[in-house]
């Protein structure tokens, strides 16, 4: 108890934005990086700092004289020595709770002879591979269940790329919170509630004090009693039904009424099943069996809940938005809601219970904790489903490809014509121009590699051969570009292809401390499974400051 108070102490900033359940995920995390330069070590050191349970680091390279320009986590005293090691321990003395390891070995040979290694992480991130390994490493993390999040600085520019089969997410914690208040169709104790009050009343400390919400179900009774029982549907309709309760007001001062008429299109807009929800409801993961995780279960009963105790209608999360009103009218109000909310979890509960029998699995498997999260966040969870890296480099992203860098519209208008992209075709500082630039280094990425592979070194190592470098990317791109786009005649841009040749796969730490920031962001969204991850490859562009992101999820 002392040693989690005292993290509570430590991590109490962080704690506020994802709660205690979402710290103890990153303590029972298990993290392997791959390659500890700039931009790995970046990485992992704000998951050090947030945490983060154990890390190893695997990195056979020895420190050098130039990685003291770009690396935080080396010194002059550590020239010589295992780099892996050496951050290891810089690493470890920013949180000593963190159990920090490192293996003086090469990522590529791991994943050729000991692929079994990284079973055992929960999260695996890689960074500066090249992509022959990167697809071997996206097989073997998909085989055994274990997240891969991929990051890579290149001179000044930098991607990153999230992979796994499915990632769901229960708490997305969206911008706008919706408060689902049932106004139309109050329940037997709400009703009571709201009949005690009378909007006629004399006492004005009374009157304008009466909650909004009580404000509207009575305003919407009289007016159901008028219009045939139902609600205002236009917008004559709508705003005669604002007039009346402004006819109810008698003071500037009444605020709650003014509450009440900016609130009142929660009587004819009350939050319905989203689209997204509805795929994930609708979704094939939804017809369970004993293999199937505990979120797909909970989904199963939100389904049958839905067409019973709810009537059509989510469960109640128990929250009210403040509103004017006296303290106890307010708490009475709040009580009501989190007691029917509590009546819900218990119908999910038995609903949980009942299916985890049916299928053959221990029905306390699923603790009433985690049903009442789910419950509560019910209405914004979400699932990705990312394919895999060989997909991705052989067919998935190149309508992407062709969307983002104007393709689309040239083969729609029968244009035979060669297409400039690069940011050259689209004017400067608009973000079609931003789209096309990071959409072409996206390519000129993939292309080095291909280049690498070819001449067993990256563009523009050696300042003498920077044009012959750029002659032979431009080639292998282009042949890149005419595959994943369908044959486009495109011409890549000179000037960007001679920026990439002119980097000579330098790792600059200030774009490297930008890529292994959204990394670390990203790794503790998959951890905590909070919020809502990248849906595709972010591409950063460090010479304009902008980001593009590449959609390759399934998102349902």
């Amino acid at each position: 108890m002392e040693v989690r108070n005292n993290n509570n102490n430590k991590y109490d900033r962080q704690l506020r934005i994802w709660g205690d359940q979402g710290q103890l995920a990153l303590e029972q995390a298990n993290t392997c990086l791959l390659n500890c330069g700039p931009t790995g070590s970046e990485a992992l050191k704000n998951l050090v700092l947030g945490g983060i349970g154990s890390c190893t680091i695997v990195d056979d390279s020895k420190v050098e004289a130039r990685d003291l320009g770009n690396n935080f986590f080396v010194d002059w005293e550590s020239i010589g020595l295992s780099k892996a090691k050496t951050v290891c321990n810089f690493l470890q003395e920013l949180n000593d709770t963190v159990k920090a390891k490192f293996l003086e070995e090469s990522p590529e040979t791991i994943i050729n002879v000991n692929p079994d290694f990284f079973s055992q992480f929960t999260l695996v991130i890689a960074t500066q591979m090249k992509e022959q390994s990167l697809l071997m490493l996206d097989a073997i993390c998909r085989k055994q269940g274990v997240m891969l999040l991929i990051a890579r600085s290149f001179g000044l520019t930098g991607l990153i790329r999230i992979s796994l089969k499915e990632h769901c997410v229960i708490e997305s914690k969206p911008d706008n919170v919706i408060h689902d208040l049932r106004l139309q169709k109050p329940w037997a104790e709400l009703k009571r509630f709201s009949d005690e009050f009378d909007t006629e009343i004399d006492d004005s400390v009374i009157h304008k004090h009466i909650p909004f919400a009580i404000l509207l179900i009575k305003a919407c009774e009289d007016w159901r009693k008028t219009h045939g029982d139902s609600l205002p549907s236009t917008s004559k309709e709508k705003a005669e039904f604002k007039n009346l309760l402004s006819s109810k007001r008698r003071g500037v001062d009444e605020d709650n009424y003014k509450e009440a008429i900016l609130s009142a299109y929660r009587v004819w807009s009350s939050p319905t099943i989203s689209s997204e929800l509805q795929k994930i409801l609708n979704d094939s993961a939804a017809e369970v069996n004993m293999n199937s995780p505990d979120f797909w279960v909970m989904v199963a009963a939100l389904k049958e809940f839905i067409a019973n105790e709810g009537e059509g209608d989510l469960p109640l999360d128990g929250t009210i938005p403040d509103m004017t009103s006296t303290t106890e009218y307010y708490v009475t109000l709040q009580k009501i809601y989190q007691e029917k909310a509590e009546s819900h979890v218990s119908s999910m509960e038995a609903r949980v219970r009942e299916i985890l029998k049916r299928i053959g699995k221990d029905p306390q498997s699923i603790s009433k904790s985690a049903i009442k999260l789910f419950c509560k966040n019910s209405r914004n969870v979400r699932v990705y489903r990312y394919p895999s890296l060989e997909d991705e480099y052989n067919s998935c992203i190149g309508g992407e490809l062709q969307r983002l860098l104007g393709l689309e519209e040239n083969r729609e208008s029968g244009n035979g014509a060669q297409v400039m992209v690069g940011g050259e075709a689209a004017e400067k500082g608009s973000p079609s121009h931003a789209m096309d630039i990071n959409a072409t280094f996206y390519l000129l990425l993939r292309g080095v590699d291909h280049f690498a592979a070819a001449y067993n070194r990256y563009p523009g190592i050696f300042a003498d051969e920077q044009e012959d470098d750029a002659m032979k990317l431009k080639s292998i791109a282009t042949t890149l570009l005419s595959k994943m786009s369908g044959g486009s005649r495109a011409v890549l841009s000179d000037d960007l292809i001679n920026e990439i040749c002119r980097y000579g796969a330098s790792e600059i730490h200030t774009v490297a401390s930008v890529i292994g920031g959204i990394a670390s962001q990203e790794a503790i969204k998959l951890l905590t499974r909070q919020f809502t991850p990248i849906p595709g490859v972010l591409m950063y562009n460090g010479i304009d400051s902008t980001t593009t992101i590449l959609q390759l999820t399934t998102c349902i």
